[in-house]
């Protein structure tokens, strides 16, 4: 008898602990969640229209035109520029082989890119060419200051920004990996300012930044370093 009565208070124990588990639990688990956007991920997502592969402006007249332009109208870039200039970046442009419109060094493709505009921060996805919502604010002149306070920076309606994850290439190619990422940056870089000068749009290559304040002003990850900064528009 002493022995049944002994068990049922470990039972009762081990039940009244779980009760309690899940009390302490159930609150962590709903702020996390509410932490979250309330919107599933597909619904941060918007389609971007298809590219265009053959523009009325032929290449060798687009590096004639380029010119670093820093000063920019008051007009919003619409969907097709935004989504000529994203797939002139990091685009897919072998399906099967999920090759880019970059070269990058053993098809590693360590570069992020998002876009800042009045309407808020958005991050590309390359593999169905869409746009997913980081923010809704406008962060332009926090970046700005972020800048060194460039006004081409507080004044272009669209900045692209490069990212990049480092250890998608140096776990490959060890240290060197890093020389590699700033070349690729480079050559996304000139797609974006040629495939604006194609597009009539003027840009402007920006290296002084802080790249951690710009970092904290977009919300990037901190496995990301923060490598461009390219503010493009109609020339003023």
């Amino acid at each position: 008898m002493m022995k049944q009565t002994i068990c049922r208070s470990i039972f009762d124990a081990i039940a009244w602990l779980s009760v309690a588990a899940l009390l302490f639990v159930l609150p962590a688990c709903q702020e996390s969640v509410q932490g979250r956007p309330n919107q599933p991920e597909e619904d941060l997502m918007r389609e971007l229209p298809e590219p265009r592969y053959d523009g009325g402006k032929s290449l060798e007249a687009a590096i004639a035109g380029r010119r670093s332009i820093r000063a920019f109208r008051d007009r919003a870039l619409n969907e097709e520029e935004l989504s000529q200039l994203l797939w002139a970046a990091q685009g897919i442009t072998d399906a099967r082989r999920g090759f880019r419109a970059a070269p990058s060094a053993g098809a590693t493709y360590p570069l992020e890119t998002y876009t800042v505009t009045a309407n808020g921060v958005d991050r590309y996805h390359p593999d169905k060419h869409r746009l997913e919502s980081v923010s809704t604010e406008d962060h332009r002149p926090a970046l700005a200051a972020a800048a060194l306070g460039q006004d081409s920076v507080r004044q272009a309606p669209l900045i692209m920004v490069f990212s990049a994850v480092p250890q998608r290439t140096t776990r490959r190619y060890g240290e060197r990996g890093q020389m590699y990422i700033h070349m690729e940056a480079g050559h996304a870089a000139q797609n974006i300012h040629l495939q604006a000068a194609a597009l009539d749009l003027g840009s402007v290559p920006i290296g002084a930044f802080d790249p951690d304040q710009v970092a904290g002003v977009l919300g990037i990850p901190d496995e990301e370093t923060v490598l461009y900064l390219i503010p493009i528009g109609e020339p003023r």
